[in-house]
């Protein structure tokens, strides 16, 4: 019954901010001991991991991206947040957040929709 959904305006213009929340239901944000992931695919490219945020509040980045990257949560509605700033064409792609798997490096069982994030002034 594991269910990610994921919020937030697709369309960005280059310098902004991407801005994304998943709302996590059927599981504990601060429970699950594998901890929850942003991933995001350019188009044509594979999936590239941007960060983790585990059951205990602590975040680890992508160290390409984690000048531009924030990763938040908010326990009281069970959600975690995406922001990425200065943003260039080259961020556009599908973003997902994802469950990660309990004891795996880049394993993730569940997902949410994704949202089509497209950079264009």
């Amino acid at each position: 019954q594991v269910q990610l959904r994921q919020s937030g305006p697709g369309l960005v213009k280059p310098s902004q901010t991407v801005s994304l929340t998943c709302t996590i239901t059927g599981d504990d944000i601060t429970v699950h001991p594998g901890g929850w992931a942003w991933i995001r695919q350019p188009p044509g490219k594979s999936l590239e991991w941007v960060g983790n945020v585990y059951r205990d509040g602590s975040i680890y980045y992508n160290p390409s991206l984690k000048s531009r990257t924030s990763i938040s949560r908010d326990v009281s509605k069970n959600q975690i947040t995406l922001q990425l700033t200065s943003v260039t064409q080259e961020d556009t792609g599908v973003y997902y957040c994802a469950r990660n798997v309990k004891g795996w490096y880049a394993q993730y069982d569940y997902w949410g929709q994704g949202i089509q994030v497209t950079v264009s002034s």
